[in-house]
Formats: C-alpha cells, sequence, structure tokens
C-alpha cells in the first residue's frame, strides 16, 4: 500500500517510514501495531505491511533518509542498524515543496522553510498543485495522513466552511484567512478519493465543507489528534474512578517535550488546539468537569521524551479525599509511528469494504475523534473489534 504524509520530513512520519520499510523486510517485530492484535487477523489481505511513502513538506532536505538520520542523531531513538537497513528506500522518497498557511508563529522554530505562498500561489493554484503531486503518487491503494505541527484554531467562516460550494468560493476568492494548510491538504486527498487521517490536533476535514466532500466522494477520514502518551494514560485511568464512583475532584497535567513538536507549541497560538484537544476528554469520560489544569511547555534537553507528570484529587467513601499521581515518559515518535501504519491500514480497508465518511469506528486512535463523544480507551477499542469482526 502507498501511503502520503503531510509533515514528511518529521520524526514521527520518518520513524513510521522507517519501522514500515523494517517491517516490510522482517528487521523488526510487530510490537506496537494494533492491527496486528489477533482481533484484526485478516487485515493483510486488504492492507498489507508492505509500503511506498511518500509526501509533502516544508523544510528543504534532500530526501527521507537525511531526515530521518538528523532526527536518529538527536534522539538515538532506534538501533542504528535499522535505519541503515532501509536507507536505500529512504534515500528515494523525496517530498514535494508543501503549504504551511496559517500555521501560526511556531512554524518559525522549524528554521528554514519553503512554502507554496511563499511562490505567491493562490489558493486555488495550491490546491490544485497539492492534488497534482498527490495524484502523481497515488493509486488505488493510498492513504493521506497528517503529521505536520499542529495548527492553531482556524477563522471559522459558515460562508466558506459551511458547504462544498461556499469551500471552493473560498478557493476561487483566494480568501486566504479563512484556510489553513491542513483543510487543503484534506481537500486535495478527499477531492483524489484518497483516504484522510488526521493525526494532528489541527482542523483537516473536520468541517462541514470537507465532511460533505467525503460523502460526495465516498471517501472514508478520520481524526482528529492521535492519542499516543498522556492523554492515552488519561483516557484509560479515569473510567476506573467512573466505574467506582469515585468522584475527581481536580486533575493536573504538566507535559513537557523538546524537539521541532516542542518548539512549535512554545507558541501560545500553536499550543491553543493541542491544550484543547487535550482538555476535552475528562467531561467526555466523566459527564462533568472537574477542575483541570493542562500545561505544555518546551524543554530542550527532552528532545523527542516527552514527559507527563499528572496529580489527581479525588473524593471517596465518607467525603474522604485522596491523591493519585503518575508520570508519562515516552519516545514520542515510537508511540506515535506504528499508529500512523494502524490508521493508513484501517482506512484503506474501510475504502475497500465500500464505507465513506468519517470512521469514527476509529475513534480509538484520537483525542478528539469526529462525531462521537466517546474518548473512554475501553470503550474505544471494543468498537474497534466489533466495527472490523462486522465487515472482515
Amino acid at each position: 500500500m502507498k501511503v502520503w504524509l503531510i509533515g514528511a520530513y518529521g520524526i514521527v512520519s520518518t520513524t513510521a517510514m522507517v519501522g514500515g520499510k523494517a517491517l516490510e523486510s522482517n528487521l523488526i517485530e510487530r510490537v506496537g501495531l494494533v492491527s496486528e492484535l489477533p482481533f484484526f487477523e485478516g487485515i493483510e489481505r486488504y492492507a498489507p505491511l508492505n509500503f511506498e511513502f511518500g509526501g509533502h513538506e516544508i523544510r528543504p532536505l534532500k530526501n527521507a533518509y537525511i531526515a530521518a538520520l538528523d532526527h536518529w542523531e538527536q534522539n538515538r531513538h532506534f538501533e542504528r542498524d535499522i535505519l541503515e537497513n532501509v536507507k536505500d528506500h529512504l534515500e528515494n522518497i523525496v517530498a514535494r515543496k508543501g503549504t504551511a498557511l496559517n500555521c501560526g508563529s511556531g512554524i518559525e522554530e522549524l528554521g528554514k522553510i519553503e512554502t507554496l505562498e511563499q511562490e505567491e500561489f493562490t489558493l486555488r493554484e495550491m490546491a490544485d498543485r497539492l492534488i497534482e503531486d498527490m495524484k502523481e503518487f497515488a493509486d488505488g491503494e493510498t492513504v493521506v495522513i497528517n503529521t505536520a505541527s499542529t495548527e492553531p484554531l482556524p477563522k471559522y467562516s459558515e460562508e466558506y466552511h459551511g458547504s462544498m460550494d461556499g469551500f471552493e468560493s473560498m478557493l476561487d476568492d483566494d480568501a486566504k484567512e479563512y484556510a489553513t494548510a491542513s483543510m487543503l491538504y484534506a481537500y486535495a486527498a478527499l477531492k483524489l478519493g484518497l483516504p484522510y487521517g488526521n493525526f494532528t490536533p489541527s482542523v483537516g476535514s473536520n468541517i462541514p465543507a470537507l465532511k460533505e466532500l467525503a460523502i460526495e466522494n465516498k471517501v472514508p477520514h478520520a481524526g482528529n489528534d492521535g492519542k499516543t502518551g498522556e492523554t492515552l494514560v488519561k483516557t484509560t485511568l479515569a473510567p476506573m474512578f467512573f466505574y467506582r464512583n469515585l468522584e475527581i475532584i481536580g486533575w493536573m497535567s504538566y507535559n513537557i517535550l523538546g524537539d521541532l513538536d516542542g518548539k512549535v507549541l512554545s507558541h501560545s497560538d500553536n499550543k491553543e488546539s493541542k491544550v484543547v484537544s487535550k482538555d476535552k476528554v475528562l467531561e467526555k469520560v466523566l459527564g462533568y468537569s472537574p477542575y483541570s489544569i493542562t500545561e505544555i511547555n518546551f524543554f530542550p534537553s527532552l528532545v523527542d521524551n516527552k514527559t507527563a507528570f499528572d496529580f489527581i484529587h479525588f473524593k471517596g467513601f465518607l467525603g474522604t479525599k485522596m491523591k493519585f499521581y503518575f508520570v508519562w515518559d515516552g519516545i514520542d515518535a515510537i508511540v506515535a509511528a506504528p499508529l500512523i501504519l494502524d490508521i493508513a491500514r484501517f482506512l484503506l480497508f474501510a475504502k475497500k469494504k465500500g464505507l465513506y465518511g468519517v470512521v469514527k469506528e476509529l475513534g480509538f486512535f484520537f483525542k478528539s475523534p469526529m462525531e462521537t463523544d466517546i474518548v473512554n480507551t475501553h470503550q474505544q477499542f471494543e468498537i474497534l473489534k466489533e466495527w472490523f469482526s462486522g465487515l472482515v
């Protein structure tokens, strides 16, 4: 199968590429892949562990190997011989120039960038270029996944975002203030009939116009914001308190991270989207909103080691107050990369089964799944299993 990655030279994308090609060559075990659990036996007939990668990027690096090597030198997040064994494959992956339209001030932290808007493309020209790039790569086995940096919350317009006619007018009117890069990438994918997964908190396909396009073109899509670390623990642990009728009074989450993701999220306009995505889950699990603090701060020396300190204050029998603490310390790319492959496989499976529109059953993979309020990890996993078994 083919996977087109938005943000192709980022650490999550390059780690997914390394892992995908290593799996293909039987260099590594299948640990970390949800789609390889026994419950999903048979998926290989629809989406085998055989990958070709391409993508869009705004950093002018030579190829995916150079990008992966740069990330490896900073993080040492897997054995070097794995990277060298797939070097030839990665050297042949050269990303196309993308867009960072309205991606916020955090994009400045990426260093030198080259974008379509720098060439003074109109919105319509940008969309057409993205479509052209994807079309040249794609076939009937292709999925598009957005792993680019988090965008600020968009400037919403019912006129432009509320319908496909309005969205097309936005492109023709060159109303750039209402468009974001993730919208344009999602539009290009759905226009071509390519399944689209949004692994970031950015808006992507989560506007009425693009949901309409997905139904019109019979394309499955899913998102938003991959659930990989602290929020995965939160949405797994919070149900325990709910099941035992223990009242959560307050929940403090303090996240520190380095690398490019941390640099981008050190800017308040980019950070807001991420905090909103993390904050919503407690109310959805518990049915009420305890006092909560969610902080995300840049800590350069951690590089891709995301660390979260969580403090939970809760009330038990006889009104007695008690405390629970946990620390999450994980390599972000290592927990995220296999999910990129999982989501791509499940979306291709959905397409081959004739499904289209929002595939809310893939909510298991996301912090803010579209068109469902179920964020309880246990429930989400049961839904995913039942969905797959009913189709395979």
